[in-house]
């Protein structure tokens, strides 16, 4: 039976009935609580690297050859949330809490299917793998380090998935609360699990587990025990269904990929700098690329938000309620971030010491510099594109948002990136103008395309408008 052929039903929660209420409103709501648990995310991530870096630099290494891993566990993670998440905003849309619960069960279902098929053959053959990409010396770090992560791969599925579940009925306020409960915790136990318990490296992931552990039983007891959220999960009586998978990953098999070739695009563009740059360009490229995402972090927030009211507008079939919501996030995103580039701008110099403080990096601060004052151009464009993409996600048009993503990243950014530093010879500078035109362009690609999709499939995709 199609979800939209359920009668409505109650009780509605608080984030239920802001998805269902005003878009503007619903659109500030949900964004507030997300940015500020990205952006302790963020100070988390900033604070691990710290307190890793004091047990010297092969035990940055041995966490660096961890990383692609990490990363594609989180890129089928985030994937598989987006994907559940947008189809849970569409079932509130149409007043189906039963297929809203239908499509969270099927969720977890998956989420330990392939949570599973990750960790059992990378933790066996940890040694092995770290051995084959040349740790040498530091296979051992890089294996003790791998394996506990790899042994809490199902427990990061968990915690990522519960979160994008809520968010997807608009319970964002709890999504946070784990989300910064988790990052706040590992903040404490890292120098702990490090330094006073003497586990070195280990302790690092091992606090990682731990710290995901705790916030992903928080949203355990509130999901599937309390069961006091709009969508709660049983697995009893459970029963496979295609159509539901297939409404699952028609959205969250394009958002992994998409995750895996934004990494692609910045290996590329890795390469390039090194060619024109040198070490010196990668540090510049790393550690500004840092601000840029500290930059965007409001409209990584805001573009949770959109999934989720775009999706409940579509699935109620409110035309008019879909595009005010997309519409409003873009004018809001923009301004937001005109201010933040302004103030990137007018201040690039005192980020650039504060990142060049040291002896040895003094000499990257002009490139830095230049680096910074550069990438002010786009921040407001990435609006854009960036929300253009999660209005796609949230009406269940998950391959459309990975071709946008795919022409902003591979077709323009990276090609462009090569032309201006190597084949016109502008070096450095022309990478930092390669991703600024590469990112603004599509940017204002997807933005046309999303406009001119939603008018001209307005009577199909609408019919009671």
């Amino acid at each position: 039976m199609h979800p939209l052929r359920y009668a409505p039903q109650t009780p509605h929660t608080e984030g239920v009935k802001t998805l269902l209420g005003n878009p503007k409103q619903a659109v500030i709501r949900l964004s507030i609580p997300m940015i500020v648990a990205m952006s302790v995310q963020t100070l988390y991530n900033l604070v691990d690297a710290l307190w890793v870096s004091g047990l010297g630099a092969d035990a940055l290494s041995a966490v660096g050859f961890f990383f692609p891993f990490f990363f594609i566990i989180m890129a089928l993670a985030t994937g598989l949330g987006v994907g559940g998440s947008s189809a849970i905003s569409r079932c509130i849309g149409a007043h189906d809490r039963k297929g809203a619960e239908r499509i969270a069960a099927h969720t977890i279902v998956l989420m330990l299917g392939i949570s599973v098929s990750v960790c059992v053959p990378f933790f066996l053959f940890a040694r092995s793998i770290f051995a084959a990409m040349g740790a040498e010396h530091i296979t051992d770090a890089a294996t003790q380090y791998g394996r506990i992560m790899f042994a809490g791969t199902v427990i990061i599925f968990f915690s990522n998935i519960a979160s994008a579940l809520l968010r997807g009925e608009g319970d964002v306020k709890r999504a946070m609360y784990a989300m910064m409960i988790g990052a706040g915790l590992n903040i404490i136990l890292d120098p702990i699990f490090i330094y006073i318990l003497g586990f070195g490296v280990s302790g690092a992931a091992l606090a990682t587990v731990f710290s995901l552990f705790i916030s992903a039983s928080l949203l355990f007891y509130w999901i599937c025990i309390r069961r006091d959220s709009y969508v709660s999960i049983t697995l009893r009586g459970f029963r496979f269904m295609r159509s539901v998978v297939n409404d699952i990953l028609k959205v969250g098999l394009p958002s992994a990929v998409q995750q895996l070739t934004m990494s692609v695009s910045v290996l590329i563009l890795n390469v390039i700098v090194v060619k024109v740059g040198g070490t010196d360009g990668v540090a510049v490229f790393t550690t500004g690329w840092r601000v840029v995402m500290c930059a965007t972090l409001p409209l990584i927030g805001m573009a949770t938000a959109v999934t989720a009211v775009t999706g409940a507008a579509y699935g109620s079939r409110d035309h008019k309620k879909l595009m005010t919501a997309y519409l409003y996030a873009v004018k809001i995103g923009f301004v937001i971030e005109l201010i933040i580039a302004t103030l990137t701008f007018l201040l690039a110099v005192p980020i650039a010491r504060l990142f060049t403080m040291s002896e040895e990096a003094v000499r990257i601060q002009p490139e830095l510099i230049r680096f910074l004052r550069t990438m002010f151009i786009f921040y407001p464009t990435i609006s854009f594109g960036m929300l253009s993409s999660s209005m796609f996600q949230g009406i269940g048009k998950g391959v459309y948002s990975l071709i946008v993503t795919l022409i902003r990243t591979i077709i323009l950014t990276a090609p462009l990136a090569f032309i201006f530093a190597i084949l016109l010879d502008l070096r450095m500078a022309g990478v930092w103008w390669g991703i600024v035109a590469g990112n603004s362009m599509g940017a204002m690609i997807a933005f046309i395309w999303a406009r001119i999709f939603l008018h001209k499939t307005r009577d199909t995709l609408f019919p009671s408008t």
